[in-house]
This record gives structure tokens, C-alpha cells and sequence, in this order.
């Protein structure tokens, strides 16, 4: 092939993927829209939608026609067959969905679990759901991938799990195991940093170009960086660990662990134990943490681990200056129990100018965002450079 020629596909591959990226992060769109959208013709566009339903990964429908005056343009959608099976490995419980490229959970199982997972039982729990599955709820499915969502610092060259502390994984070759069970491609990021592009594609952070998320869970707490619109992955993608960090802890009483990092004082944990909980997901630790805030012991704890968050928080926004803070699974409980109050301990302790803009959110895809972000991962190069999906 010449240059030019070149040229000439790598910018139609570009077009393809300009158009899936919008039908999948938009919703369905009328042709008209979407040369508005692209800035190219409307044969163009025709031609591009053409490609992309012979590929598998669009359809066409008519529009509803009392919405519309004259003649009517045919309204694009991603096709709900093109799904990615979405997996969070936690050390309570193994979580899977078939998530499609519609962003449509077409199927969720939670596995509880009395021990630690390994590699090797994860990567044979998932595919026996995929196999039970295409004899049910994705029969006729087009499975492009698995995306695992991983609590714990993870190469992203090639999905090596170099440290799962609380699962007790080191040096893990967690992609090309669950491949070989399942027989699918398989992408491994960290889950805050998955749960990060999720919420900036889709959740709280839509539209913010600068962003702190942070991801409170079984194991812990991570977190992403957004900034001028880009994930921030670091030199080898370990960046946003702000749950290692070390918070200032006003006074002594506060502390709970010598030394500790700011996941041992700010704990799932420690709250499901203060209500008396053996376990349990966000909802039933929010509901039981408002039906007890009255309880002295409840209340401290609350306070304590707010005040310490808040410190962490503060850090961070010194040093990131963003517009917003995004916080997800048990940090949103925690900040929900009174967000403004948060904001204002976390300004109290910032430089002026770095918070004066500042807004702290919940994450806007509640429970699904870590598998949203793992499936996203999946879905990332195929919306680069659109191809048929068998």
C-alpha cells in the first residue's frame, strides 16, 4: 500500500471510531446528528455507518416519526450483542458482568467468599459463568473480552499483578491465566484506575478535565488522577495509590494503627464493625450507619474517619488542584453523611486558591462503576479501530 494510501485508511479508521465512540458514550444518534457531530458530509457518514453495522457493531432503526419534521434520518445504535464479561476480584467476593457495548448489564453475579481468591480460582470461576451464560442470558452473544478490575498495582504493558496485598497476590500473571481458562482476550487494570475512566466517561466526573477519584472497598482505598481530560497512569501505571499514603493525624487519640496509611484509618472495615456487621455492600453499610449515628460509638468513628479523609483530601487537592473530588464505594457513604460539612474541613486545610472551586461528589454509577471501567478497558481498542466482531 502507498503512503497516501495509507493515509486514506488511517484516517477512515479514525472516522469509524469517531462515530462508534459517540454512539457508544452518547447513545443512539439520527445520522443527522451525527455529520453535525463529526463535521463530515452525509454520504460520508452514511458510508461510515454502512461499515460499521457490516463489522457487527451497529444497527439502524427509524426514528419515531412524530418527533421529527420532513424527511426523517435513520437513528444509529451500538449493537447490544457486543458485549465484554466485566470482573472484580475482591477479598469477600468475586464479582461478574456481561456488561454490552451499549453499556447495558445484561448480567451480574456477586460470588461470596469465605477465603482468598487465587489466580487460578478466579480465572476458573469466570469461565464457568461465561460458559453457563452462553447457554442462557448470552446466548447469541458476541463476547469481544474479559476486563478484570483488580484491587492492587498492575503493569499495564502486560496485566502482570505485580502486588494485590489484601488477596496476597505478587508478581501474578493474572492476564494470561484467565485466558487460558476462558479462551478470551483478557485486559487487567487496577480497579480504582478503571473505576476512574468509568466515572469520567460516564459518571460524576463527565465533563470535568481535572479530577480526583478516589475507591473505597474491601481491600482498601486506590484511586485515579484526570487531568486536562487524560487518565494519569504513571511511568509503569501505579499512580493515584493515595490509600498507601501517610495522612496527618491531628491528634494521637485519632490513630488507630502505628504508622499507619491512610486505609487503615479510613476502613470499610472498621465501620461494618462499629454497627455490627460481619460483612456487608455499600447500601446495607449506609443504611445501618444512618439508623446508628446516634450511637456515641458510631458517631466517633464516623468523625474520626471523616477528619482524617478530609486531611487526606486536602492533600490532594493541594497538590492536583482539581474541580472536582469523586468519591466511590464506601467513601461515598462516608461523605454522604454530610457532604457540605466535608468540603468545608477539606478547604479548611487546603491553600485557599487550590479549593476554592472545589466539589466533592458520590459516584454517579453507584455499585456498577468498577465494572463499567473493567469493561471499558475491553472496549478501548475496538472503539480506536473499529473491526468485525464474530
Amino acid at each position: 500500500m502507498t503512503e497516501q494510501g495509507r493515509t486514506v485508511e488511517s484516517v477512515r479508521r479514525a472516522n469509524l471510531g469517531s462515530i462508534l465512540g459517540i454512539v457508544h458514550r452518547e447513545g443512539p444518534q439520527s445520522r443527522s446528528a451525527l455529520t453535525e457531530s463529526t463535521g463530515l458530509n452525509r454520504s460520508t457518514v452514511a458510508d461510515l455507518v454502512a461499515t460499521l453495522a457490516s463489522f457487527g457493531l451497529v444497527t439502524e432503526r427509524a426514528p419515531d416519526p412524530s418527533h421529527r419534521v420532513g424527511r426523517p434520518s435513520p437513528v444509529v445504535c451500538v449493537d447490544p450483542a457486543v458485549v465484554a464479561i466485566a470482573v472484580n476480584p475482591e477479598v469477600d467476593a468475586l464479582e461478574i458482568a456481561a456488561v454490552g457495548l451499549d453499556r447495558d448489564i445484561r448480567a451480574v453475579v456477586v460470588l461470596p467468599q469465605d477465603r482468598l481468591l487465587t489466580p487460578t480460582a478466579t480465572a476458573e470461576l469466570v469461565a464457568a459463568q461465561i460458559a453457563s451464560w452462553r447457554r442462557a442470558e448470552l446466548a447469541g452473544a458476541r463476547i469481544l473480552g474479559v476486563g478484570l478490575a483488580v484491587p492492587g498495582l498492575v503493569r499495564v504493558e502486560d496485566g502482570l499483578v505485580r502486588d494485590a496485598p489484601h488477596l496476597g497476590w505478587v508478581d501474578a500473571p493474572l492476564r494470561d491465566v484467565v485466558a487460558a481458562a476462558t479462551g478470551i482476550p483478557v485486559v487487567v487494570g487496577n480497579d480504582a484506575t478503571l473505576g476512574t475512566v468509568a466515572e469520567h466517561l460516564f459518571g460524576a466526573a463527565s465533563g470535568i478535565d481535572h479530577a480526583v477519584y478516589l475507591n473505597g472497598g474491601a481491600s482498601g482505598i486506590g484511586g485515579g488522577i484526570i487531568v486536562n481530560g487524560m487518565p494519569v497512569l504513571g511511568a509503569g501505571g501505579y499512580a493515584g495509590e493515595f490509600g498507601q499514603n501517610r495522612p496527618g493525624i491531628a491528634t494521637l487519640a485519632d490513630r488507630r494503627a502505628r504508622d499507619g496509611v491512610l486505609e487503615d484509618e479510613v476502613s470499610r472495615a472498621r465501620l461494618l464493625s462499629v454497627v455490627g456487621l460481619n460483612r456487608g455492600d455499600d447500601r446495607e453499610l449506609g443504611e445501618a450507619l444512618a439508623a446508628q449515628l446516634d450511637t456515641p460509638s458510631v458517631a466517633g468513628e464516623v468523625e474520626r474517619q471523616r477528619r482524617i479523609l478530609a486531611t487526606a483530601l486536602a492533600n490532594a487537592v493541594n497538590v492536583l488542584n482539581p474541580s472536582a473530588v469523586v468519591l466511590g464505594g464506601f467513601l461515598s457513604v462516608l461523605a454522604g453523611l454530610d457532604v457540605a460539612a466535608l468540603e468545608t474541613a477539606v478547604r479548611a486545610q487546603a491553600m485557599p486558591a487550590c479549593g476554592e472551586e472545589l466539589r466533592i461528589l458520590p459516584a454517579g454509577l453507584a455499585e456498577h462503576r468498577l465494572l463499567i471501567g473493567a469493561a471499558e478497558a475491553v472496549f478501548e481498542g475496538l472503539l480506536a479501530n473499529p473491526k468485525p466482531v464474530t
